[in-house]
């Protein structure tokens, strides 16, 4: 991986829709590097910058890594990232994109949430990837902005910051506040950056050379469309999944969701036993149980809350959903998280 080189940049600000006047000046990146940080997502972000130069003829970004110490850091993976310096030696007008995975809130001390919010001071732009957007949230740096997070993060994400505008989209350009959800949604921020500040025709020469034949905006949305998440075309049991995954923490009855797509209840049991091999009723009950399991393994909400928002009214009745459909209890569940942050 290429060493950065120092120097200055322009004034900060993400850049409107519409290109702006080239300037001689490269724009500088500072990556911070979580712990346990997802490789895809880093790497999603920072190849568009070297390639931007590459196929420009010339230096119009960037870019050094950082982190809390200045220590090699250690991704999801397993692999281990050298750094070049600490967070005291930043430039001073750098774009700040904090790097997350697995375990974010661990990740994130207050160390690093002073440093952001000192940087948010100083008019830095900042983002966050993947998870890195939960250390912008806990900073504040969030509050009253449009914001993402990867889809398996949202539910305990949007409890433990309900003055966020959480949206499902791949990324968000809120003002000087990027998020993006992680994975490839990475490549689409960055490359979307690189056509405010260089003209669309960059953007799709790096998208080219990337064989990336299609850059998603801040409309597309993180998951597959229903259908193609269950391998099934159909309208009708569509439009229930989509109820039933709105309705979580108010479970809407067989009968009502029947009559929401004009069908019968004996004929919305065939139709999920067809096409799904089960009821709707167990159906809808995994839905709740993956939801349970999000909350427990990304929020400090008590078990008994848990149940409450994922539609279960009755704590012993969701211990025991739970254990037969994970084999394992809600507070073991819990616990075992525990004992891992701990190792």
């Amino acid at each position: 991986m290429a060493n950065a080189t120092k120097s200055h940049s322009p004034a900060s600000g993400v850049p409107s829709e519409k290109a702006q006047p080239s300037d001689t000046t490269p724009r500088h990146f500072a990556f911070l590097l979580l712990e346990r940080f997802t490789l895809i997502a880093f790497s999603a972000a920072i190849e568009p910058l070297r390639l931007a130069n590459r196929v420009a003829g010339r230096t119009l970004y960037t870019w050094q890594l950082i982190s809390e110490n200045g220590q090699p850091v250690t991704c999801s993976n397993g692999t281990q990232v050298t750094v070049q310096t600490g967070m005291e030696n930043l430039h001073k007008e750098s774009v700040v994109i904090v790097c997350g995975g697995v375990d974010a809130k661990r990740a994130t001390t207050p160390a690093i949430l002073a440093w952001l919010r000192k940087r948010a001071r100083y008019g830095n732009v900042i983002g966050g990837i993947c998870t890195g957007g939960w250390a912008l949230a806990k900073a504040g740096l969030l509050d009253n902005r449009r914001a993402t997070i990867h889809w398996e993060n949202h539910t305990g994400f949007a409890e433990d910051f309900p003055e966020i505008d959480l949206t499902k989209s791949v990324f968000v350009i809120d003002g000087t506040r990027v998020t993006s959800a992680g994975g490839m949604a990475a490549l689409d921020m960055l490359l979307t950056m690189i056509a405010n500040e260089h003209g669309s025709p960059l953007a799709n020469s790096v998208a080219d050379q990337l064989i990336y034949s299609s850059i998603r905006t801040n409309r597309d949305t993180q998951r597959l469309s229903i259908p193609a998440r269950i391998g099934v075309r159909h309208p009708k049991l569509a439009r229930v999944i989509e109820i039933m995954e709105s309705h979580i923490e108010d479970p809407i009855s067989p009968a009502d969701l029947a009559e929401e797509v004009d069908m019968s209840t004996r004929q919305l049991e065939r139709l999920f036993r067809r096409y799904l091999n089960r009821s709707p009723k167990r159906y809808y009950t995994e839905l709740r149980l993956e939801r349970a399991r999000n909350l427990l393994m990304q929020t400090d909400m008590s078990v008994i809350n848990v149940a409450l928002a994922s539609g279960f009214t009755s704590p012993s009745h969701f211990s025991k959903c739970y254990r037969a459909h994970y084999n394992t209890t809600p507070y073991r569940e819990r616990g075992a998280r525990s004992s891992e942050e701990e190792s």
